[in-house]
This record gives structure tokens, sequence and C-alpha cells, in this order.
């Protein structure tokens, strides 16, 4: 199986299967003299964990990572990273009644079709637990740009899920590390929560709509025209397991607009360029404008259910499935972590890039000098 990397010049290989023994990253590109420790890492791992809250799958794993290589005496040598996350709470037997059967809205058919045998234990490589090892990598990320970009800031939340929508008009900051469902909304969060129980209990899930922003980012980064920033970063949330549509700003509004409706009209402010509206979602031709990079990814419903799903066989007989185990009712609450996640590493590697280009970090064009 090949294209298990992602990224330029900050290359993430991620590795290992749902039920295998463990899993794990090789960052390669990063730069030497970072201070880095597992501490720094895990607690990223921790927000993204499962069996934190009545509303994930109670398998419990700590995802404790370890860092074999690329640190000496706390700092980042320049060489290959290995990160490993070792799988504690397997439960392979789950799986045993699906191993001639496709699960309806799983990768099992499309990976048998593919190489001629998949691995039944949870999906296997197609799992959502792969993102584990997105999330260390996006740690050893967001230390490197803590160290080149101090002002950046990386925030995910939940704006959706499934018919119920946050009211932008409660948004509220604060309130995202308050509750389990990542939400800046606290009324939002107390229906979200009672909605979710009584879709748990009839054995079924829910989508759910993620938004990522990143503020404080420098304009100039991207590299058109082929590794526009909003492509790589549309890429980026799309290779997530689970995910079905991305935007970037307006996204999918912008087709209702019109030209006087969406252009983000300029003016000259006492630090340079301002925008009156950020429809671009902070990104003109492929390219950092300096207002906040806003992403949004829509997650589909957790495909394992415990409501009958026709299929068929390896064999090609009609069957009827029911997943059991232990699964997430809505796997895009712990999709926000992996969002911010693969938003550091993107943002890592386009300033990388950058740099390697103009040898700075800040814009080359001095408007109003």
């Amino acid at each position: 199986m090949s294209y298990n990397t992602f990224g330029h010049l900050f290359r993430v290989t991620t590795w290992g299967e749902s039920h295998g023994p463990a899993l794990g990253a090789t960052v390669d590109g990063c730069p030497p003299g970072v201070a880095l420790d597992a501490s720094q890492i895990q607690h990223w791992l921790d927000r993204r964990k499962p069996g934190t809250s009545r509303h994930t799958t109670q398998r419990r794993e700590p995802d404790a990572v370890e860092i074999l290589s690329g640190v000496y005496e706390g700092r980042t040598t320049g060489t290959p990273i290995q990160l490993m996350i070792r799988n504690v709470d397997q439960r392979s037997k789950d799986y045993g009644n699906i191993l001639d059967t496709f699960r309806p809205g799983h990768a099992d058919i499309t990976y048998f079709q593919k190489y001629g045998l998949r691995d039944p234990r949870g999906g296997g490589r197609s799992s959502a637990r792969e993102t584990a090892a997105r999330v260390a990598a996006g740690g050893v990320a967001r230390e490197v740009l803590k160290a080149l970009m101090p002002a950046l800031r990386i925030t995910g939340y939940m704006v959706q899920m499934g018919p119920h929508q946050i009211d932008r008009a409660r948004f509220d900051l604060t309130q995202i590390d308050r509750n389990p469902f990542w939400v800046p909304d606290a009324q939002a969060a107390a229906d979200w929560a009672t909605a979710l129980d009584q879709i748990r209990k009839d054995g079924n899930s829910v989508g759910a709509m993620i938004e990522v922003v990143a503020s404080g980012l420098p304009a100039g980064l991207g590299a058109p025209v082929y590794a526009k920033l909003d492509t790589e970063l549309a890429a980026a949330m799309m290779s997530i397991n689970a995910v079905k549509g991305v935007e970037i700003g307006a996204g999918m509004e912008a087709a209702r607009l019109t030209g006087v409706e969406n252009a983000d009209e300029i003016e000259m402010g006492e630090n340079g360029p301002r925008y009156r509206s950020n429809k671009a979602g902070g990104i003109l031709g492929g390219i950092s404008t300096g207002q906040d990079v806003v992403v949004r990814f829509a997650i589909k419903p957790t495909s394992s259910i415990h409501t009958p799903r026709s299929s068929i066989t390896r064999a090609g007989d009609p069957t009827e499935v029911v997943t059991k185990g232990r699964h997430d009712p809505c796997v895009g609450i712990r999709a926000v972590p992996v969002g911010e996640a693969m938003m550091a590493c993107v943002l890592l590697d386009q300033l990388l890039m950058h740099r390697a280009q103009t040898g700075q970090i800040g814009p080359l064009g001095r408007i109003g000098a």
C-alpha cells in the first residue's frame, strides 16, 4: 500500500492498524533545535483519545506517545522523528462475524477489490484510529510553529451535528473546552447531548461539521499554482477518515453570492492592508492574506451501527450486517483535534517552503511603504 505520506518539506508518514500492536508516525523535515518532549505531544493526543465522555467510543486507549528517535536532550536533531502509540484495548473478536461480510458505508469492500484481502478488525488501516498518528505529528508541528510564528493560533470546534447547528450569535470560544463536543455555544452543547443520547439508544449515528481557524498567520504563504495554501488544506482535510466535503471561507455559499457580496473590500490600516470581510477564508490566489484562515469539513455518520443494514458476502450472497464493538455515535467529535493537527502540519510545511523560496517568514510586498 503506497501513499501513506503527506507534505513537501515537513513530511509525515503514518503507519499501523486499528487492532495491530501499535501505530504511529515518522516525521521527516523537522528543523533542528526545537524544544520537544513527549508531554508536549501527549497534550494533543489526550484531546483526541477515546473514552473521554459517554458520547464517544468506550474503547479504553491511553494513547501514550513514545518518541523513539530524532530528539536528543530535549531538542529535535533534524533527523527523522519516530512516534509510536501502542494499542492496548483491542477486541478483535468483536469483528469475527464480519470476516466474510462487507459493512455498508465502510472501506471493507473497496480494500478487498483493490488488494484482494482486508483486515476486518476495526477496518485496519481505514479505521479512524489512524488519526491518532496525525495528531501526534501535529503536536510536533505545533512546537515548531510556536518557535517560528509565536502569534499563530489554531482553533477547531464543531459547528453542526446532524441537523443541529450552533447559533453564531452565542459564539463563545471559552466554551470549547467546557463541553465534550468542542462547541463554542453552551446551549448547543446541552441540546446536542440530549439528541446524541437518543441516537445512540436507537443504534444509529450522525454526521458533523467541523470548523478550524488559524489566526495570526502572515500574508504570503502559499505556492501557486499547484501547491496553493487552500489546495493543500483541502487535500489534508479530505484525507481524514470519514470526511466527505471541505470548504474554505464562504465555501459552497459562494455559489449563491454576487460579486458585490463576495468581494472582500480592502482598506489601508495602521499595520498594513485590512479587509472588511473574509469570504475568501484568508486565502487569495492560493496565498494567505494575513486574515484568519477558515476551513470547514463535513464528517459522515459512523458506518458501524447496531441497526441492520443490507449487504453481501465475499461470495456475493445477500446478508444483513449489524456491527458489534465500541463505536462513536458521532465520530465528528473526535475529529476536531485531528483537523487542528492537519492545519498545523500544512501551515508548517507551507512556511518552510516559503522560507526556502524567499528566505523569510513575512511578505515580500511592502504595501504603503
